[in-house]
């Protein structure tokens, strides 16, 4: 039987699973998480070539906690009081109780967090199309970078091939920095699947893996409708009772 290992990069899932399937409350996004894992496991649904799970690995980092100050409102937001902060702590502490799942957590460089004005926003300011005092909030972005979330990927996934620990890594992501992580994996006989959920990828990323599998409809593709069937009308007749 086909041990698996799921490593899922937690930012890039939250990202597609929003977009896919809209907003849900933490248990509801920690218990889909579970259940989309465990498509991989039925190779084209079917049983009989399920693979055995070995452990779920998601990786992510704690949510903002720091007060930053808004260049529009002019004063301090408290971050560890947003409702983010609430549900992410919600979200991590629900995948903690789950059977064979691992949280690996890196770290906020908050130190360097600063807000970025939205691009389209600033190519209106600077065509003239917008004016200064027509900004609100919601056109800045805060910009905040994770520290050691890829590098923890890459070292699991070698650990898992040299220790041969499993027979096939299935990875959730889109990024291309996995490129000499996933050729190690094959090298070492593992069998490599990326699961981009749908997302555009880059080609060189098809080089270096086994196979692409998103378990979850393209949402490019709209559900072809079945044709109508056409059906003759009569014809009525005419006054004279004759048709023509």
């Amino acid at each position: 039987m086909i041990k698996t290992a799921i490593l899922v990069d937690g930012g890039f899932y939250r990202y597609r699973a929003q977009s896919l399937w809209g907003e849900k409350r933490a248990t509801e996004r920690a218990d889909e998480l579970i259940n989309y894992c465990n498509r991989h496991l039925s190779y084209h649904g079917k049983e009989s070539l399920k693979a055995d799970l070995y452990r779920i690995f998601y990786y992510d980092c704690p949510p903002m906690s720091k007060k930053m100050y808004h260049p529009l409102l002019k004063r301090q937001i408290d971050y560890a009081k947003t409702d983010l902060y609430t549900w992410t702590t919600e979200f991590f502490n629900e995948l903690k109780t789950k059977r064979k799942v691992a949280l690996r957590l890196g770290t906020l460089a908050d130190n360097l967090a600063h807000f970025n004005l939205n691009p389209e926003i600033t190519k209106k300011l600077c065509r003239g199309i917008m004016k200064w005092d027509e900004l609100t909030p919601e056109d800045f972005k805060l910009d905040v970078k994770q520290k050691g979330v890829d590098m923890k990927i890459a070292v699991d996934i070698a650990s898992l091939s040299f220790k041969k620990q499993v027979n096939q890594i299935i990875l959730i992501a889109a990024d291309s920095d996995f490129v000499p992580a996933s050729k190690l994996a094959r090298r070492e006989g593992m069998d490599f699947i990326l699961d981009p959920m749908w997302a555009p990828i880059k080609p060189e990323l098809h080089e270096h893996i086994d196979g692409l599998r998103s378990c979850t409809p393209n949402p490019g593709i709209k559900a072809q409708r079945p044709a109508k069937k056409y059906t003759a009308k009569p014809v009525a007749p005419k006054k004279d009772g004759k048709n023509p």
